[in-house]
């Protein structure tokens, strides 16, 4: 059985809005995300984020949700570089800000779901998470220490 969802939740040393700054706008994004450039974005539902992840080559992605500063969703594909997301060959990637009283920073949950139901092989969706999964917290590392070099 292929698990379906990632969940990762962090707590960065800034406020909802700056934190909303750095997970949507370009610059930002291709940086702790793609491979340091900037990501092409149309920031609303159904707008197109295209990541340029190196020899992974062009990625890209619908927008689901826009929701400033509280909520950011993309989906894209687990199939071949460049290939359009859809229902099928798709995960969907979830951001939800909240504040975090305890430290007077941000609350970070990434939820990243359907390998179930991915049009993949077994094994090759299994991989997907597996691999996801491992990435998911360097990147979100990344993301967290933004903050500390960079105002946004």
């Amino acid at each position: 059985m292929i698990p379906d969802s990632i969940e990762r939740t962090i707590v960065i040393n800034a406020s909802v809005e700056r934190v909303w700054s750095v997970l949507t706008e370009p610059a930002f994004l291709g940086e702790w995300f793609g491979n340091g450039e900037p990501v092409k974005i149309d920031l609303r539902p159904g707008g197109l984020l295209l990541f340029e992840h190196g020899v992974h080559g062009a990625i890209p992605a619908r927008i689901e949700t826009v929701e400033p500063p509280h909520t950011f969703s993309w989906r894209w594909s687990q199939g071949a570089a460049g290939e359009e997301p859809t229902d099928s060959n798709a995960t969907l990637v979830a951001f939800t800000l909240a504040a975090d009283e305890a430290t007077a920073g941000t609350r970070l949950t990434m939820t990243e779901t359907g390998f179930a139901r991915l049009g993949l092989p077994v094994d090759e969706a299994a991989d997907r998470h597996r691999a996801n999964s491992l990435n998911w917290s360097g990147k979100l590392d990344r993301l967290r220490n933004r903050f500390e070099h960079t105002e946004a």
